[in-house]
């Protein structure tokens, strides 16, 4: 079992920065990729970057050259620096985790999300 913590959401004015960070802790895992997906009121989960092991990453066209998706292989921590966020961008944000659960199997993983907002 992988437990995924989420932090960094908060309210921020149109132009501004966030930083989100998510920890995964547990017994005998590995993570494979990692990723941000958001969901906003009367939508659909939508994702919002990924990244694997090697650090290779993948962005909805709505955030490419706002969002930078990154990771701490060594803390199984994933991060999403936010900037120029836009009012559109407001949304609950939930860290994804896929991981390797020792002699079990791969599980896909579910932080609690964290609420980001942005207005003036």
């Amino acid at each position: 079992q992988v437990q995924l913590v989420e932090s960094g959401g908060g309210l921020v004015q149109p132009g501004g920065s966030l930083r989100l960070s998510c920890a995964a802790s547990g017994r005998r895992f590995s993570i494979n990729a990692m990723g941000w997906y958001r969901q906003a009121p009367g939508k659909q989960r939508e994702l919002v970057a990924s990244i694997t092991t090697g650090r290779n990453t993948n962005y909805a066209d709505s955030v490419k050259g706002r969002f930078t998706i990154s990771r701490d292989n060594a803390k199984n921590t994933v991060y999403l620096q936010m900037n120029s966020l836009k009012p559109e961008d407001t949304a609950v944000y939930y860290c994804h985790a896929n991981a390797y659960i020792w002699a079990d199997g791969t599980y896909d993983y579910w932080g609690q999300g964290t609420q980001v907002t942005v207005s003036s």
